[in-house]
């Protein structure tokens, strides 16, 4: 495989620990390598039929029954935990994985959470200011004997935090951004070690996206090919294009929308024949992208992952 490939889990549509686990196995022996989470306390308002179980607990239980697979955050919410329980946590993770945690942070969007849990919800603004302070902080502790930070939202005085992470010079650290939006790449660019944009962008608007990446990486006095960059997509898999048409009708009719609008929706997401999404992976890896992270309709991702060993061979 070109790039390295990763299955996303959103536990808040309702996974189990066995179908996590199941999911795992599966992913790992079709040449997977890496199983991310979500980092939510609730699908919506109503779901009171959905069993939510904690993703750090989840990665947790899983790196200790399964000895292979990397798992990773996409990605966990700064304003959910401090700067330094998010350091903490994650070193203590890489410690029992032996090194397989992949650390994404992002600066929270699901304004329902906050409210229900009680937590302040600042600006979008305010809360990419938070972040970009969360990142310093969390990298400094990983990296220093003692760690002290004053900064307009967190302050730090000589913390001590051991263990330190497995990794060197620490697990890398992925900024998340569902939008795409410029001033996460600017955040990227002075602070991350990969960026993800999720979950139906093209190959051309990511490679725009990663152009304006580079320049403001080197902006910052720092060489792009120190920011790995990925993407993750809504995936289906079709036996033909026939079939893929009558998907796009049965779920517009199904959600009361044109036709044409539901297939503009799914336009940069990976739905395709084998043969067509095998060529859409080259085009990403064409432009720089080096994990691919597919998300599979919740309760067929074992039949999905079965579908994709036909595509990682046409690769």
């Amino acid at each position: 495989m070109l790039v390295d490939l990763g299955i996303q889990i959103e536990p808040q549509f309702g996974f189990s620990f066995q179908d996590v686990k199941d999911i795992a196995k599966f992913g790992r022996e079709s040449g997977f390598s890496t199983i991310w989470f979500s980092d939510h306390f609730m699908l919506d308002k109503d779901a009171t039929d959905r069993e939510l179980l904690d993703p750090w607990l989840l990665m947790t239980a899983l790196v200790t029954i399964d000895q292979d697979i990397r798992v990773g955050s996409l990605v966990f919410c700064n304003s959910y935990r401090h700067p330094p329980l998010h350091a903490k946590m994650g070193a203590t993770l890489d410690v029992l994985s032996n090194g397989r945690l992949e650390f994404g942070i992002g600066a929270g969007w699901k304004e329902l959470e906050y409210n229900a849990y009680g937590y302040p919800f600042p600006s979008d603004s305010t809360r990419i200011d938070q972040l970009a302070e969360a990142v310093q902080i969390i990298k400094g502790i990983w990296t220093s004997e003692r760690f002290s930070y004053e900064g307009d939202h967190y302050q730090i005085r000589d913390l001590i935090s051991y263990p330190k992470p497995i990794q060197e010079p620490h697990p890398s650290v992925w900024i998340g951004s569902m939008k795409a939006g410029d001033r996460l790449l600017e955040l990227t660019a002075r602070y991350g070690d990969g960026i993800n944009l999720a979950w139906a962008y093209s190959p051309s608007f990511c490679q725009e996206r990663f152009e304006l990446l580079d320049e403001m990486i080197e902006t910052s006095g720092r060489n792009p090919s120190e920011v790995k960059r990925s993407i993750g997509l809504w995936t289906r898999v079709f036996d033909s294009e026939k079939d893929m048409d009558s998907a796009i009708k049965e779920n517009a009719l199904k959600r009361g929308i044109e036709e044409n609008q539901y297939r503009d929706r799914v336009a940069s997401a990976l739905w395709g024949t084998p043969e067509s999404i095998a060529e859409r992976l080259r085009e990403y890896k064409d432009i720089g992208v080096s994990d691919i992270i597919l998300m599979f309709p919740h309760g067929e991702e074992i039949e999905y992952i079965k579908r994709f060993e036909k595509i990682i061979d046409k690769v």
